[in-house]
């Protein structure tokens, strides 16, 4: 039975020579929550980027139910990406349109050109908008501004509309990179919600490795370009740690289930717990 998302020597070198991704191949299975782990400049936004042709693989395949994503174009390409939600470290969002108008964005791909040129959404688009909104705790700012918003109901808004395409895949580069712990935590929780009450494929960029041994059912460390690490969250070890992200390595948080414990602050427990204990439409993104 072949995999849900097949990717195979997948390489991307930039102009100038710079080689993001170095023949990296991998199986995702349907239902997996995956998040990638790495240095910056270790190939992860790119690396989701060619899974959606947001970015031109230079070579290798990217195979997608059965379709090779890497080879169609047009319309076949664009039916492809309706399925393949996208959610976005700054965003993305219409700063000046409204909460609504950004959700109903997501529809786009579906909608007859009529209807795009003249702004006439569907009574199914409107009533999808605002269940949207509604299941990420944020229906009372439909009207309001986007940029009104704080950065964790901006990122609200950024799942609702990557919802609005009904995807089988949901790719997140790095959607909590901007935002504090507590509200973090907020926006991985919408993301483990849709991953395992819809069945919708998650893969998710992330930086800091607390959250991926909180979220993810696998983990997938690129260094250099390349696969370090492929398997469960808790077999990233203070070895594998150091063979990811180096021996030096400082910017990066191994978390509170790392294996030399450290104590947390007042601060760090309270944020923890409150992430911990409270229902995903309840957690303060402020």
């Amino acid at each position: 039975m072949p995999a849900f998302l097949e990717i195979r020597d997948l390489v991307k070198v930039y102009p100038r020579g710079a080689r993001a991704l170095d023949s990296i191949s991998l199986d995702i299975r349907k239902g997996e929550f995956v998040v990638l782990i790495g240095l910056s400049g270790s190939g992860k936004s790119t690396l989701l980027r060619c899974i959606n042709r947001l970015v031109e693989p230079t070579s290798g395949r990217v195979i997608f139910e059965g379709t090779d994503v890497t080879l169609v174009n047009g319309r076949d390409l664009r039916q492809i990406r309706r399925r393949i939600g996208m959610i976005f470290q700054q965003f993305n969002l219409v700063r000046r349109s409204s909460v609504f108008a950004n959700v109903l964005a997501g529809r786009l791909g579906y909608r007859s050109s009529w209807r795009t040129v003249a702004s006439r959404p569907s009574r199914e688009d409107v009533a999808l908008a605002f269940e949207n909104l509604e299941r990420v705790g944020i229906l009372e700012k439909a009207y309001a501004r986007a940029d009104a918003l704080s950065g964790g109901q901006q990122q609200r808004v950024g799942i609702a509309r990557a919802l609005m395409q009904q995807p089988q895949l949901m790719l997140a580069d790095e959607p909590v990179a901007s935002l504090d712990p507590a509200t973090s935590h907020s926006v991985m929780k919408y993301l483990e919600e849709i991953n395992k009450t819809d069945g919708i494929t998650v893969i998710c960029s992330l930086h800091f490795l607390s959250l991926a041994r909180r979220y993810a059912t696998r983990v997938i460390a690129l260094k250099d370009g390349k696969v370090a690490f492929d398997g469960k969250p808790a077999d990233i070890d203070e070895e594998r740690f150091k063979e990811i992200y180096g021996q030096e390595a400082i910017e990066v948080e191994i978390g509170p289930e790392r294996s030399r414990p450290q104590p947390l602050s007042a601060t760090e427990a309270a944020l923890l717990a409150l992430a911990q204990d409270t229902d995903v439409g309840r957690v303060s993104d402020r």
